[in-house]
């Protein structure tokens, strides 16, 4: 059992939810309701929003959190999930992964292909300074573009990730090597709103 990083408190309104984020939680929700699942797990409860969306849904929502004072469901560790194997029809970790050492990634992985009957869907802090553009003229389709800058910087251990992609050492193209042992990658993106976040949507092997 892995010991918890944050305290609730960091979940704070002020603290936690910048316009960014709430771009993040839109896109969470809709890749998770775009597998039409019947029974949802989040790993990682953060600070409740997509669950609390979920739950009004209909659909058979569980939580599960390292930490005991977040509101989850069920006190576990993604590196030995408590459930059954295929228990969950689609199973969600967004901003787990780099909680833990990259070396116990494929223990991490391993797991959630093992719950999961249908859909994985994740999401990892992508490093790097950022270029957005994004134009409207009256009449004809928005135009978006947005690609980031790549500076190799070594990470530095900030008390809550152990790494982030596009670091020195931990490259996309090493992280889809890994995600590939137990996944078929269906779709990859980095939301314009949000160039932190790095979603992959996965179907386990």
């Amino acid at each position: 059992m892995m010991d918890k990083q944050v305290d609730q408190s960091a979940y704070q309104f002020s603290r936690y939810c910048g316009i960014d984020r709430w771009a993040s939680y839109h896109y969470q929700l809709s890749e998770i309701l775009a597998t039409a699942p019947k029974t949802v797990l989040e790993v990682g409860v953060g600070d409740g929003v997509v669950g609390a969306y979920l739950k009004r849904t209909g659909l058979k929502y569980t939580s599960v959190d390292i930490a005991d004072d977040v509101g989850a469901d069920v006190v576990g560790s993604i590196t030995t999930l408590p459930f059954e194997n295929s228990s969950f029809d689609t199973i969600c970790a967004f901003e787990v992964l780099e909680h833990l050492r990259y070396k116990m990634l494929s223990e991490c992985l391993s797991e959630l292909s093992r719950v999961a009957t249908n859909k994985v869907i994740i999401s990892v802090p992508h490093f790097g300074p950022s270029v957005r553009l994004r134009f409207k003229i009256p009449f004809l389709p928005e135009v978006s573009l947005a690609f980031k800058i790549p500076i190799p910087l070594t990470h530095v251990f900030n008390g809550q990730h152990y790494w982030e992609l596009g670091k020195r050492g931990y490259a996309v193209s090493t992280f889809r090597g890994s995600l590939r042992k137990y996944f078929v990658i269906e779709k990859e993106f980095v939301p314009f709103e949000n160039q932190y976040h790095h979603f992959f949507v996965l179907t386990p092997k």
